[in-house]
């Protein structure tokens, strides 16, 4: 997939800080839990981004600041060059058309007490401009048969279906409106194996059919690799390092991507006996209260003075500009170095 052109979203310096209050009747701040803490991203026609990393490092807060679920502290969403956390009313509503969101759990996405016919079909009602009155129940049959859903069960209730076909719903739903973008909040997370793979090739398949984009946000480095032309690494709040999947998954140079790529479960027995296993000690630090410099440091076999004083900046390392090599690309580590942690026989599709 080509990076080549003005991308389609944009995030530049993005913040959200969830702030902390003490007192009851006179509630004042006290400090401030800093989900998102300075996000770049770049987001081309046609490509699918992954973004990977532990619970609670900022994933899902980046995807409700990206449909504006959620309003950024500070930073810029730019849509086509246009600045979409300024927007608000009519602007706003015009532009979340065009980005929309598949969520984690399709059991509560989803509402039990309306029909799969006026959940997909509940967009228009809001957007009533993109089809006509007389035209949105054919509508409606023809996005659950494009996501695999017999068009007759439109009347159904969404407790009569497993959770991979509720994620289906969810999915066209997302496609009502036909968006540019889908933001995927951990789409097959809550879903079996096997079922996983379905719903993975099914987005593969919807985004050559109908030109999308995806972000597509996940833990599993697995599912991760197997649908996006690059991926975004999130510690704590922050990226940590970016590249294709190629540069990623065999040539890692930050210290918290290889011990990611470690804990990977590898079905070959014999990779499996001669990859290296990287095992972090110490918790997640709070995101109320992070570490100076390096977030990552009080984590890392290579912490140094340095990386307590200064913050590393996403960059290509000083080591690797001046190489022709798959480990030159954006890692935010004062002392990165490549190192292959996965065999490339057993990181493979």
């Amino acid at each position: 997939m080509s990076t080549s052109g003005e991308p389609v979203l944009q995030v530049r310096g993005l913040y959200k800080h969830f702030p902390l209050t003490q007192g009851i009747l006179f509630k004042r701040q006290v400090g401030a839990v800093k989900a998102v803490d300075g996000v770049d991203l770049d987001l081309y026609r046609g490509e699918t981004l992954g973004v990977v990393g532990e619970s609670g490092c900022g994933k899902s807060t980046v995807a409700r600041l990206l449909v504006h679920l959620e309003r950024a502290t500070k930073g810029q969403i730019l849509y086509k060059g246009e600045d979409i956390t300024k927007l608000s009313g009519r602007a706003l509503k015009a532009v979340r058309r065009n980005i929309q969101m598949v969520f984690q759990d399709p059991y509560t996405s989803l509402n039990p007490r309306m029909t799969v016919g006026d959940i997909v079909g509940e967009p228009y009602e809001i957007h009533p401009d993109v089809a006509p009155k007389g035209d949105r129940r054919r509508r409606v049959r023809e996005l659950l048969d494009v996501v695999g859903l017999n068009p007759e069960h439109l009347n159904r209730y969404p407790h009569q279906f497993s959770g991979g076909q509720r994620q289906r719903i969810g999915i066209a739903r997302g496609l009502a409106l036909r968006p540019e973008v889908i933001v995927a909040d951990e789409p097959v997370s809550a879903l079996d194996v096997s079922v996983q793979a379905q719903v993975v090739n099914l987005m593969e398949r919807l985004q050559d059919e109908f030109d999308l984009s995806y972000v597509f946000i996940a833990h599993d480095l697995s599912i991760v690799r197997h649908i996006s032309d690059r991926v975004a690494v999130m510690y704590l709040g922050r990226i940590v390092e970016t590249g294709d999947d190629t540069q990623i998954y065999e040539h890692p140079t930050h210290p918290y991507t290889q011990a990611l790529l470690s804990a990977v479960p590898v079905p070959d027995p014999d990779a499996r006996e001669h990859r290296e296993r990287i095992i972090l000690t110490g918790d997640v630090p709070s995101p109320a209260d992070p570490p100076s410099g390096c977030r990552f440091r009080t984590r890392c076999w290579k912490a140094r003075e340095r990386c307590t004083l200064e913050v590393p900046a996403l960059a290509v390392p000083a080591v690797f500009r001046d190489v022709d090599s798959p480990a030159a690309h954006d890692s935010a580590c004062h002392f990165a170095e490549e190192k292959t942690v996965v065999p490339p026989e057993a990181g493979g599709e």
